[in-house]
């Protein structure tokens, strides 16, 4: 069902550090928190178990992940006590179908990302109403007008609570809760993807620049509005 005016204007008006436990509380069974499991994901999932470690989480599992990267999961799940958390997969005829090889990403990255994380996310998405993001401004130029909350066009929201937090801010925070790191993270990485397409950055470029390093490409797609989909 479409979040009511009601419902999108209460979320809006809440204080920005209450907008999560509000959203959780206000839309329980009808939210799931959407996570990577990469850099920075530790922090927003660290807050969700302690608003409700029930609360359904969305990984995408998109079966070309770094090894440290499914471990990191487990070890966080663990270490957090998340009670919901889901892989998302893509449908094993549609990988027979379109990249029997395993080899789409390297001569269509936007057809990769299609097949093997839009698809699957936006297939599981329809059974909820709202979805939570880590993303923030600050990660790269494309995300930096982004909005706490942000009505989709469908009638649902997509909630990004630490959209306004800085990479000092959550750095901080991180060691405050005293969170394990993605293992990565200690060999430059800075944003973490599936292999193919991500490599380390360098302290000065743009966290996100190792991914799809070498293409115009600058998102996967999961975030774009369904427009800007069929432009990619």
């Amino acid at each position: 069902m479409p979040l009511s005016l009601e419902e999108i204007s209460a979320l809006r008006e809440v204080p920005n550090d209450t907008v999560l436990e509000t959203a959780i509380r206000m839309l329980r069974g009808r939210l799931a928190v959407t996570s990577s499991f990469g850099a920075e994901s530790a922090l927003l999932l660290s807050m969700v178990a302690e608003i409700d470690p029930s609360t359904p989480v969305l990984f995408l599992n998109t079966l070309r992940h770094f090894p440290e990267t499914l471990r990191y999961r487990d070890e966080l799940v663990a270490h957090l006590g998340l009670q919901n958390v889901h892989d998302v997969m893509p449908r094993s005829e549609m990988l027979a179908q379109r990249d029997p090889q395993d080899q789409l990403a390297a001569f269509d990255p936007d057809a990769c990302c299609a097949l093997r994380k839009t698809e699957p996310l936006f297939d599981t998405l329809s059974l909820y109403d709202a979805w939570v993001t880590g993303r923030k401004r600050g990660q790269a130029a494309t995300r930096s007008d982004m909005e706490i909350v942000e009505p989709q066009s469908d009638g649902r929201a997509r909630i990004n609570p630490l959209s306004d937090w800085s990479r000092a801010d959550i750095e901080q925070e991180i060691r405050r809760r005293n969170l394990p790191r993605h293992p990565l993270t200690g060999f430059g990485f800075a944003s973490i993807g599936c292999a193919p397409c991500t490599r380390a950055v360098r302290p000065d470029e743009d966290p996100r620049a190792g991914r799809w390093a070498g293409h115009v490409k600058t998102e996967c797609g999961i975030h774009l509005t369904p427009a800007d989909r069929s432009t990619v």
